[in-house]
């Protein structure tokens, strides 16, 4: 038996998603609208009868008018019936303390006639005088029920069950008049859509392309009617947004009196003075996100610690118990080195947005956005972009996943795609292996580290980077879809640490889930290509052993030598050598794909060595005393070692990140051309460098 369906809905931070899960608990389930990357999180809600109804949270907007995918599905869903989702009745909820701006969506929501409950949120923040709000009134006024409902404490949710179960009926008539529309117009159009209310029938006028995919020929007719009558988009949306806020002011004079501010809003006004000022608001802002990411870094270098060791003793348990054979090196290499992979990720994925819904929680993230969007606009971007792309200085994989607060599709897609030039923590090993191969151990002035200040510099040349590419693809991009930078400024609270909690929990899973498949299928060809090669298959012999250039060479760097890689690292030494590389670092630069710091482990192999931390020094070694065998000149110098570090700071070199572009993106022409973009321009640079300084 089919169950009603309720959707929620409400403006952005409006306390719709605390209402959502309070009234689901973890009776919840996640998973995206269809063709588009938009989470769509239903539950079930148990009534007090007993019952069940299905629960659904639709994107935050601010109005019906679409400006961004989020807002075009609430659109669909909602004027569509339909529509997989269309609802049996609606819980609007509305923030008291900002009563005239989330009234704008409600009235157009009751506008619809679909059967409706107003929960109102915020009641506690909204005045100090609990009195000042007449909620009688305010639901007479708008003719639903209205349910002071405070998540947080948990009050009102049982009200706000019963209204669901008993009072969830259609508003008694309609919040606005359409005496501005031609009445002909109505009359003959209700003719195609005979169960449209006029409201609805005016929005199916000005709708745009992706109700009349839906809608079909009626939507074409409506349309034809309204251009017959006179019934233009812009006329219609001025004159219907002017009247809506004459009556909604006219409701809040009636229903609200302004007491004095409560010591909340009085905190807030005082610490926003600092925190969004001109000049220390920036500074601010750059603490608390560097304190952030080094919060990351730290917090995560242990639980990835343990997924390391749990991953060796995992494969040193298997390697005891399990024949020699390609069997068990097909499981320990491929499969448990992939799930490795997945696995490792998790705590930097679960921090960070544990931090992000820290910031989130306490109003803090409102205030960087706002701080950052002028700086961001100038390249394409807004306020939104700041916190992934800070964010993949961590790692590129969880800032990608963030890029979903983005309403914008054209800047998330930028965002999405200059993300991982951020030197992420995947590209230490690597950096730090080139830099003190190469540069000095010298200090100047007693504190300042040549090797550190080299370090810097690949960060900074990341975020520069960056930035020009955004301007690049905000010119090339013909991607109609322009954000509206609206965020709103809600004061300072306490987080809700079990929202931290469930948030963490979540976006872990999602990663491991979707993402990790890709992954570990990846792992395994990588593992194929890097175990055999054309003698295994009878198609030629194995390099004798003997030979002059590989006399340092174990049993291990012979076979990956002659294995399927090593094959293509020799094949690809001539595209390389303009760039100081030899065949052996086209091997890394195929392994790493997988990840960037297999780079280090490759090297490890070829040259012999353990690439653990006893034998660290071993690797560097013998990387310095490598040569060319056809010149005698040394492989690792300061102009080869400074162009594989250019190399890495812009090359994509993580399968995983391009797996979870796909994910957020749907489709592998994303993917498909960020790698494309980025390898063409970490050779191109990587070229000019070498060039530069042979």
């Amino acid at each position: 038996m089919k169950l009603p369906h309720i959707a929620l809905i409400g403006n952005p931070n409006s306390g719709k998603s605390s209402i959502f899960n309070a009234l689901t608990g973890l009776r919840q389930k996640i998973g995206n609208y269809p063709g588009v990357t938009v989470d769509k999180k239903t539950g079930r809600i148990a009534l007090p009868n007993g019952s069940h109804v299905l629960l659904s949270d639709l994107p935050g907007t601010y109005s019906l008018y679409p400006r961004g995918t989020d807002e075009q599905i609430v659109y669909d869903i909602l004027l569509d019936n339909n529509h997989n989702d269309h609802p049996d009745g609606i819980v609007a909820v509305v923030d008291a303390s900002n009563l005239k701006r989330n009234l704008l969506l409600c009235s157009q929501v009751i506008d619809l006639g679909i059967p409706m409950v107003v929960a109102l949120s915020m009641t506690d923040l909204a005045r100090k005088d609990r009195a000042a709000l007449d909620v009688s009134e305010l639901s007479r006024a708008l003719g639903v029920p209205v349910v002071p409902v405070n998540a947080r404490k948990g009050t009102g949710l049982s009200e706000l069950k019963a209204a669901i179960e008993q009072n969830l009926t259609q508003p008694k008539s309609a919040f606005l008049e359409l005496s501005f529309v031609d009445k002909t117009f109505l009359e003959t159009a209700a003719k195609v859509f005979p169960d449209a209310n006029p409201y609805i029938l005016a929005q199916y006028a000005i709708s745009n392309g992706t109700l009349q995919h839906r809608l079909g020929d009626g939507l074409a007719e409506v349309k034809g009617l309204a251009k017959k009558h006179g019934l233009l988009k812009s006329e219609f949306q001025a004159k219907e947004t002017l009247g809506r806020y004459r009556k909604i002011n006219e409701v809040v004079d009636a229903v609200h009196r302004d007491p004095e501010p409560t010591d909340s809003e009085r905190f807030t006004d005082r610490l926003d003075r600092i925190l969004t000022h001109r000049i220390w608001g920036y500074a601010i802002m750059l603490l608390v996100l560097f304190a952030v990411f080094q919060a990351i870094f730290s917090l995560a270098a242990y639980p990835m610690s343990l997924v390391e060791s749990g991953t060796a003793i995992a494969s040193a348990w298997l390697s005891g118990i399990l024949p020699d054979g390609w069997f068990s090196s097909l499981l320990i290499d491929g499969v448990l080195a992939g799930i490795g992979g997945v696995v490792i990720f998790i705590p930097q994925i679960a921090i960070l947005f544990g931090f992000l819904t820290i910031l989130e929680e306490t109003g803090y993230m409102s205030r960087i956005s706002y701080l950052s969007d002028r700086i961001m606009r100038s390249v394409g971007l807004s306020g939104k972009s700041v916190v992934p792309l800070m964010s993949g200085l961590a790692c590129a994989i969880p800032a990608i996943m963030a890029t979903r607060n983005i309403s914008s599709w054209k800047e998330r897609i930028i965002t999405i795609m200059v993300t991982p030039l951020m030197s992420c923590s995947a590209r230490l090993p690597v950096y730090t292996l080139l830099i003190s191969l190469t540069v000095p151990t010298e200090k100047y002035l007693g504190v300042i580290n040549l090797q550190g200040l080299t370090l810097l510099a690949l960060y900074l040349l990341g975020l520069a980077m960056a930035l020009i590419v955004a301007l690049v693809f905000n010119r090339i991009l013909r991607i109609s879809s322009q954000g509206v930078f609206l965020m709103e400024m809600p004061i300072y609270r306490p987080p809700r640490w079990r929202n931290v909690l469930y948030t963490m929990v979540e976006k872990a899973k999602v990663f491991t889930v979707e993402a990790g498949k890709i992954i570990v299928v990846i792992s395994i060809v990588l593992w194929v290509l890097a175990s055999y090669g054309p003698a295994d298959l009878g198609w030629g012999k194995m390099a004798d052993p003997a030979a002059a250039t590989l006399a340092d060479m174990d049993e291990d760097a012979l076979k990956l030598r002659e294995s399927f890689a090593g094959h293509f690292g020799r094949t690809i030494e001539p595209a390389i050598r303009p760039l100081g590389f030899d065949w052996k670092i086209g091997i890394a630069l195929l392994t790493s794909f997988a990840a960037r710091e297999v780079f280090v482990g490759t090297m490890a192999t070829i040259y012999s060595v353990e690439s653990d931390e006893e034998n660290f020094d071993s690797v560097r070694e013998r990387m310095a005393a490598d040569t060319f065998p056809d010149s005698g000149r040394s492989v690792y110098t300061l102009a080869t070692a400074f162009s594989l570090l250019i190399f890495f700071a812009f090359a994509m070199q993580c399968m995983s990140t391009l797996a979870v572009v796909y994910r957020e993106t749907k489709s592998w022409k994303w993917p498909a051309i960020q790698a494309v973009y980025m390898t063409a321009l970490a050779y191109f640079a990587s070229l000019l460098t070498y060039q530069l300084l042979a």
